[in-house]
């Protein structure tokens, strides 16, 4: 059990009663021992006000990540939209068939750059607007190294080599392939009609 720290007017009042008292051994003269004084009581300091107050205005900041070349989908996306918004819609979707399609699987990137120009412009030529040109995912790399490889090389090279000469003149919108049509492993390329 704790004891009960005394107030002030106890203590007052204990004062008042040791000067009245008699002592029991008049000839011991000792100082009656301090009576000790309890704590402040802390005074209350004013609130800040609310409107001053902004969330997070004494938050750290968090570190930068360093992202040195944002992913090929997210570039894709944030390029501008060339095409009928309507259409560009529908083709998301899946909702558009193409009208070729070329499969890049298992082709090295000396055979697959030639086999795409070659393809591309036959379709634009042969009046296509919307063809499918499926890259594949790629494979997971096991070799480690102080240069890091991204996974998929044709699913990176490809949307590049669609923005360069000859093909950039007939092509009107990249970007990735619907699930049904193959999801990130394919690309739908919208041609611009050949005049």
């Amino acid at each position: 059990m704790t004891r009960r720290k005394l107030t002030a007017d106890e203590i007052d009042l204990w004062q008042e009663v040791v000067k009245k008292a008699e002592r029991l051994h008049p000839g011991a003269q000792s100082a009656p021992p301090a009576l000790p004084l309890p704590k402040p009581k802390p005074t209350k300091h004013p609130l800040p006000r609310m409107d001053s107050f902004e969330l997070g205005s004494h938050a750290r900041q968090k570190p930068f990540k360093h992202d040195l070349k944002p992913a090929i989908t997210d570039r894709l996306f944030r390029s501008p939209l060339q095409m009928d918004q309507k259409a560009f819609t529908r083709m998301k979707r899946g909702k558009l068939r193409p009208e070729g399609k070329l499969d890049l699987h298992g082709m090295r990137v000396d055979s697959a750059h030639p086999a795409l120009i070659r393809f591309i412009l036959s379709a634009q030529a042969s009046g296509k607007r919307l063809v499918l040109v499926v890259t594949g995912k790629g494979k997971d790399r096991d070799e480690p190294g102080p240069i890091p490889t991204p996974r998929g090389v044709l699913r990176h090279q490809v949307p590049q080599w669609l923005s360069l000469a000859p093909l950039a003149q007939g092509v009107l919108q990249i970007t990735p392939a619907h699930i049904s049509h193959g999801g990130s492993g394919a690309y739908y390329v919208y041609l611009r009609r050949s005049r």
